[in-house]
């Protein structure tokens, strides 16, 4: 039954992303606990004006991970599915087999993840000495209250004689920076009951100063926007690439601020300048990200509005009018027809002579008629016209605005339907090895790959 199953949901799949007008990848690699590497390939793309995500395989890469090897392994997977030549765009991490891959073999337009340039950004800047040495207290109260019994119940009667609710303490993972956050936040929000239960307990740890629990508490302030926007561009139901510029740009702006109004702890004020620093380098140029700033200009709920340098806006203008010109289908004109050697417009046949009381008027408006000007023209004209209309609510829909002025921007909608399909993250794939964890368990070790290929499929898209 399984086989059959799969076989049956992958050909509906096929059909329905074969209509699809572009395509836009995110891959992974994963390594399972019977230390076979998986690699995952989800697509996302627009039908119907809808945003649209599937799973098209997640299979075993038995040879090593060299950049020629995954790049064989995506144009196989491109290939299957008749898709070559319709993806905008790859969304991976920042590791550079793979960015080779993409980049360099396939020729692909490649996207960092937006996620994963965060993690690295922030885990670089709590590696500091002093902030890393508070973050290791925090984190051994939290191995001791959750390894010992008596300190778990201890913390809780604490919290109840306080009136507080009872809330467990968190711990950390080496690969997530927002584990540590949250590990961070849970500290300072029983802070009251936990010093209460280290002090009676009197275990063998250090304790954290009051200068330390006013350090940690900062610290969090500082990584709280950092974690907004990760939930926030790791959603796969939303269009996330066209807010990429808005996200790097806000947090920059936040950073700056608490450097204009600095910490009274040199920990913490060395952590805010690490954080500016670092995401200068990793985002100061991601109004050049092509990909990205279109989607961005093409957005109605940002526009140019998103830009902060006014050049990179006028450029990614040029490029969507170049690209709806591509897009136009210009209307060949017939064997009875004249074509003006400029502006591309047509007049009257012969055999049909303009009244001269119509020859002013049909002068001057000859050229505003729909599919009388060239494709150039029109596209200018229509991208005029989108970036004078009123911006959108930021928690609208943009597709549903899209939806509604399709026919009045033709060209420019067929250039939007291949980059807001772009997703900022490569997170999809990623969420398809939590769900394989699941399934091939230390009692479920000896699924054979194709048996996992074909359930993990069923389950992301059935």
């Amino acid at each position: 039954m399984l086989p059959n199953l799969f076989e049956k949901v992958r050909a509906e799949l096929q059909e329905q992303i074969r209509t699809a007008p572009a395509i836009c990848l995110t891959t992974d690699c994963w390594t399972s606990n019977t230390t076979t590497s998986y690699m995952s390939v989800t697509c996302h793309y627009i039908t119907d004006f809808k945003l649209r995500s599937n799973l098209l395989d997640c299979f075993v890469v038995a040879e090593s991970h060299t950049s020629q090897n995954l790049a064989q392994e995506l144009s196989r997977v491109a290939k299957e599915w008749g898709i070559q030549d319709k993806i905008a765009a790859c969304v991976t991490d920042n590791a550079s087999n793979i960015v080779k891959a993409v980049n360099d073999i396939l020729k692909w337009n490649h996207v960092r993840c937006f996620a994963h340039l965060l993690n690295l950004t922030v885990r670089s800047s709590v590696h500091q000495t002093e902030i890393q040495a508070l973050i290791l207290k925090v984190k051994s109260i939290a191995e001791y209250v959750r390894r010992s019994t008596v300190a778990s119940a201890k913390l809780r009667e604490m919290q109840l004689q306080m009136g507080q609710v009872q809330l467990r303490m968190k711990q950390d993972v080496a690969t997530r920076w927002n584990s540590t956050y949250f590990m961070m936040q849970r500290a300072i929000e029983i802070k009251e009951p936990l010093v209460s239960t280290m002090a009676l307990l009197n275990p063998l740890l250090p304790a954290l100063t009051p200068e330390e629990w006013d350090i940690t508490k900062e610290v969090c302030d500082i990584l709280k926007p950092f974690e907004e926007v990760t939930v926030e561009m790791s959603s796969e139901r939303f269009v996330t690439g066209s807010k990429a510029i808005l996200m790097a740009r806000g947090l920059q702006r936040i950073v700056a601020h608490r450097q204009r109004n600095p910490s009274t702890h040199e920990p913490v004020k060395g952590m805010v300048n690490f954080l500016a620093a670092d995401l200068e380098k990793r985002f100061g140029q991601i109004e050049r990200v092509r990909v990205l700033a279109e989607a961005t200009l093409l957005d109605p709920r940002f526009k140019k509005h998103a830009f902060v340098i006014e050049r990179n806006a006028e450029e990614t203008v040029s490029r969507v009018v170049g690209a709806a010109t591509h897009a136009a289908t210009p209307t060949l004109p017939s064997t009875e027809e004249e074509e003006e050697e400029e502006g591309g417009t047509t007049v009257n046949p012969p055999s049909e002579p303009v009244p001269q009381f119509w020859a002013d008027f049909e002068e001057r408006v000859t050229t505003l008629r729909p599919g009388v000007q060239n494709p150039s023209t029109g596209a200018m004209l229509e991208i005029k016209g989108f970036l004078a209309e009123p911006l959108i609510p930021r928690k609208a829909d943009p597709l549903e605005w899209w939806r509604v002025r399709a026919l009045v921007y033709q060209n420019i909608c067929t250039v939007m339907k291949t980059r807001l399909c772009i997703v900022a993250t490569s997170v999809p794939s990623e969420r398809v090895f939590s769900k394989t964890g699941q399934i091939i368990t230390d009692r479920r070790n000896r699924l054979s790959p194709s048996k996992v290929r074909e359930l993990v499929f069923l389950n992301a898209n059935l």
